[in-house]
């Protein structure tokens, strides 16, 4: 068996993962990353985030033309959908991506090692029938879809995430397990093309992680585009039958469709690693738990992303990477958690960035709350899509901003803007004062701005 040794090695080559080896490598680490898949760039860029949003642009421009053209004066007839073609531009999305990553690695010097990684102690880990060996060692290994008691997947009529990327066909009837982001995005990508889709909810609330008001407008919108929700529904068991599959919920009556989708939830991906024989602990969920520093109870392996729980978002394990490695090479490395934006990619898109109403209530803060309805935007006029607003909570003592709400088109984008002033310390006056050109979207949030102060113009 060889072996090579390294400064550093990270296990998983997901946003967080192949992040840390290339920060790692710009501070003259010596870097591997090791990922079991041949393409790197883990689940968000293989078989989650890129995908997805590749086929909600699709599914989006099917609306578009079939439903929005006309008062535009453009008349589009004999509207069809090629699915297979729809699936190839998804793939090529995603193998762009995954080739660009492979590049960056490269031009980084980080040897990207393809392989099952297990923690053996000592600092080595083995690859296969080869080894290696680091100084430190970073767990960046993900999550996976949740698998549900009495459900058993098939990776056909009943799946998960993964397989609802890769439907031969537009099922006529689909239920989603879960409320959440992934089922209704993909809820809303397959509603779109055809299907008729039932959301079924365990809890009494969909998008229950988010501010209530924004989810509420956001459900009353979602079913007038067709997308049918019922919580409070508890899923005992999925069976396929001569048609299609059979939901069976406690105490309410079977639910007869073609596919299920089951999106309740991720869990961390630390199975089969070795964290037992490397000393590595484990909550009772199987979340690696770490310290301050991203440091495991093993001295020399720090964990980060998803496998160690908190918001299981690309982008903080990403600033966790980041974070990680710069501790690691020059002791400082900072993530602000207070300030990580989250978004729900339908249309209109959902985004939120700080705390929400309820947990403002719940901790005893008392605040202000400013809004501005997307149709009070002469832009969103223009454009056509003018359902949504956004909201601004802000503390009632020092007007420092505390929270930022939006639903309406491109408030993925917009929420920007919020995290960088959040961040930054800036309160709801420093917002309104900075001059936003007109005619954008982003004056919405300016407005939400001044009416915290009840000073707004426009609405």
């Amino acid at each position: 068996m060889s072996e090579t040794s390294y400064d550093l090695v990270v296990i998983g080559g997901g946003p967080g993962g192949y992040v840390a080896a290339i920060r790692a490598a710009q501070l003259g680490l010596k870097s591997a990353v090791i990922d079991e898949n041949q393409k790197f760039g883990g689940t968000c860029l293989r078989v989650g985030c890129i995908p997805s949003k590749a086929l909600l642009e699709s599914s989006h421009l099917l609306v578009e033309a079939r439903d929005k053209m006309m008062e535009h004066g453009i008349t589009a007839t004999k509207l069809t959908v090629d699915l297979n073609t729809m699936m190839r531009r998804k793939a090529g999305v995603v193998d762009t991506l995954t080739g660009g990553v492979a590049m960056l690695l490269k031009r980084n010097k980080v040897d990207a090692i393809v392989g099952r990684a297990e923690l053996v102690g000592d600092g080595k880990i083995k690859v296969g029938d080869n080894s290696v060996s680091a100084k430190h060692i970073v767990i960046a290994t993900g999550s996976k879809p949740m698998k549900l008691p009495g459900i058993q997947l098939d990776g056909d009529l009943i799946g998960d995430s993964t397989a609802a990327l890769s439907y031969n066909n537009v099922p006529r009837r689909l239920v989603v397990i879960g409320g959440g982001y992934i089922g209704l995005e993909l809820g809303s990508v397959w509603s779109r093309l055809g299907a008729e889709v039932a959301i079924l909810e365990g809890t009494d609330q969909v998008l229950s992680g988010l501010d209530q008001e924004i989810a509420r407008a956001a459900v009353k919108t979602f079913e007038k585009q067709g997308l049918h929700f019922r919580t409070n529904m508890w899923v005992e068991s999925v069976e396929k039958n001569a048609g299609g599959c059979v939901v069976t919920c406690k105490g309410e009556n079977p639910i007869e469709c073609d596919r299920v989708l089951v999106a309740a939830g991720r869990s961390p991906n630390t199975r089969n690693l070795g964290l037992e024989t490397a000393g590595v602990q484990t909550d009772k969920h199987g979340f690696i738990e770490v310290g301050g520093n991203f440091q495991t109870s093993a001295q020399g392996i720090y964990a980060i992303g998803d496998c160690i729980g908190g918001a299981m978002l690309a982008h903080k394990a990403s600033e966790e990477g980041i974070a990680c490695i710069e501790k690691i090479a020059n002791g400082t490395g900072h993530v602000n958690y207070d300030v990580i934006p989250a978004i729900v990619y339908t249309w209109p898109e959902i985004a939120s960035v700080g705390k929400t109403e309820q947990q403002l209530k719940d901790a005893g803060i008392a605040y202000v709350k400013g809004s501005c309805p997307f149709g009070a935007n002469g832009r969103a006029r223009a454009i056509g899509d003018f359902d949504g607003k956004i909201k601004i909570l802000a503390d009632k003592q020092t007007d420092r901003i505390l929270g930022v709400h939006a639903i309406g088109p491109h408030a993925g984008d917009l929420i920007s803007e919020a995290a960088v002033a959040m961040n930054f310390g800036a309160t709801s006056e420093d917002l309104a004062r900075c001059c936003h050109a007109h005619p954008t979207l982003s004056e919405i949030m300016q407005e939400a701005a001044l009416a915290v102060a009840g000073r707004a113009i426009h609405t």
